[in-house]
């Protein structure tokens, strides 16, 4: 796969994630390295004062290196900075995080030799996770911590996790074949400045949402059809008039999914309910109101992915042959923690209006099912109590929806006033999404339950695919059995695509995360 800076897609982020694939940059951008490489070696070599080249750091950089410790400078800095704690970050994650560091340092804004992106694709291709620590960030100057600990182990000095165990990163880079990281003027300061952890977080949490959006979406049509619910809300012409894209496709996604259903040719004559409750009709605005969300949050990952976000940065060839070397603030995540919020705010309503969906089948006043789904409810609790955790679940995510972004505590003796938080921003998604994928299965197994209630009547054919991918692995529940193996096996149908697979059968509609 060709990493070329400031061109990727989403679909190559995707693929980046996934892994399998070796990564490589052209001869345009090794020229782009090598000019700007010049430039910090040039200022390394003169006597005005640099930030990052010839000076200390944050609060320090007043201080003047002499040219004798500029390595010496360089390698105290990852020292110094690799302070995590906790667990380690997933492998995808970390695949993300290589592939961002190197495309960004590949455009040739840093200042850093080539050896330092033949390292980290080095790295990534032979398959080799430095344990990076998941806690430590607060999402400004860059994810410092965490890249930290990634460069610590390209110079040898830290570790790799290698088959589940943390081992010495110069032991292990020697079994590789490769040579450890000597950092010259500036190129510690490029490699753990940056978004990229943050910006590998978030995309992580996208890629991992997107088939439990898609199972979200079958899950609640099942819903409607176990409810006997209507498909009139679900008329293109509503979604028209009031134009919000997401909305319309997700009413779209519905119409699909429920057409040719009997159980719903079986009531349109002389069922007396007018409106059905909010969360079965106003589907398509709530959850395509979080599609848009989600849809605006992965055009700003993918702008992030792409960006040059370490400092000072380097513009060889401009003024003057020496070119120039500029402070700023690219590694300033506010991008990434608002997007990671609004993700967050996304995913506990699709898990919210799940949870709203389960109490009205379990209501038999609603849903005109028996209550709590079971034949014989009294002797049987059936599904009450699965409905409590669902709703736990629920709460739960509202207290993680608390945007992250809203909060700065200053750090680096308040030269560094203001910090996004957007690393704990993307990493509590993770949570959020499990959280809603449970209250989902639930969901599946509460619908498919009540659809046992309407046979022989059938539901529409991709739903009665749904319904027989669960009944393959959990049976109905004619009496109270132990729920929480079930629970389980409808999460994991959530979670691993095969619900998704499912709406990917009906013709003619888009994917998610491109609008029609």
């Amino acid at each position: 796969m060709d990493l070329v800076g400031g061109a990727l897609t989403l679909d190559d982020l995707q693929r980046l994630h996934s892994g399998g694939e070796a990564l490589r940059i052209d001869g345009a951008a090794r020229e782009r390295i090598r000019a700007s490489a010049g430039v910090v070696q040039r200022a390394a070599a003169g006597d005005a004062p640099v930030y990052g080249v010839n000076t200390g750091f944050g609060k320090l950089a007043g201080t003047r290196i002499d040219a004798a410790d500029l390595a010496t400078l360089q390698l105290n800095l990852i020292r110094s900075h690799s302070v995590g704690v906790c667990a380690a970050l997933s492998t995808p994650v970390f695949r993300l995080i290589l592939g961002l560091k190197a495309a960004s340092l590949a455009r040739g804004h840093s200042g850093v030799r080539e050896a330092i992106v033949d390292a980290l694709l080095a790295v990534h291709n032979a398959g080799l996770v430095p344990f990076i620590p998941s806690q430590g960030s607060v999402g400004a100057s860059g994810d410092l911590a965490p890249l930290a600990h990634l460069t610590l182990a390209l110079i040898g000095e830290g570790e790799f996790v290698v088959d589940g165990v943390r081992r010495p990163a110069a032991d292990v880079l020697r079994g590789a074949g490769i040579a450890p990281l000597a950092l010259a003027a500036k190129e510690g300061l490029a490699l753990i400045n940056g978004t990229q952890v943050s910006t590998a977080l978030a995309l992580h949490a996208l890629f991992t949402f997107e088939p439990v959006l898609e199972a979200a979406l079958v899950v609640g049509a099942l819903t409607v059809d176990a409810a006997r619910g209507s498909d009139g809300p679900f008329d293109p012409r509503i979604h028209a008039l009031r134009g919000q894209p997401g909305q319309i496709d997700v009413a779209r996604y519905y119409r699909a999914l429920l057409a040719g259903s009997e159980i719903r040719r079986s009531h349109l004559q002389g069922d007396d309910r007018v409106q059905d409750p909010y969360s079965l009709r106003c589907q398509p605005q709530v959850v395509g109101a979080c599609l848009d969300q989600l849809r605006h949050a992965a055009l700003v990952l993918v702008r992030e992915a792409n960006a040059v976000t370490d400092n000072p940065l380097v513009f060889a060839g401009e003024g003057g042959a020496e070119g120039s070397i500029v402070s700023g603030g690219n590694f300033h995540a506010e991008p990434v923690a608002l997007a990671a919020d609004a993700m967050a705010v996304a995913i506990a309503e699709v898990g919210a209006i799940a949870e709203r969906r389960i109490a009205m089948l379990i209501d038999a006043g609603v849903s005109r099912l028996p209550p709590f789904l079971s034949a014989e409810p009294g002797l049987n609790s059936g599904f009450m109590i699965a409905h409590v955790t669902a709703a736990s679940l629920a709460s739960e995510n509202k207290s993680l929806a608390h945007p992250a972004s809203v909060d700065s505590l200053p750090t680096s003796a308040n030269q560094e006033d203001h910090v996004s938080m957007a690393t704990f921003a993307a990493r509590r998604l993770q949570p959020m999404i499990a959280n809603t994928a449970h209250i989902l299965g639930i969901e599946l197994l509460a619908a498919a339950q009540g659809i046992e209630f309407l046979r022989p009547l059938a539901s529409s054919p991709p739903l009665e695919a749904a319904h027989a991918l669960l009944r393959g692995q959990c049976p109905a529940m004619p009496t109270d059995r132990h729920l929480a193996p079930d629970i389980d096996r409808a999460t994991a149908l959530v979670r691993d695509g095969s619900l998704a697979r499912v709406l990917r059968t009906v013709p003619g509609l888009p994917a998610l995360w491109h609008p029609a």
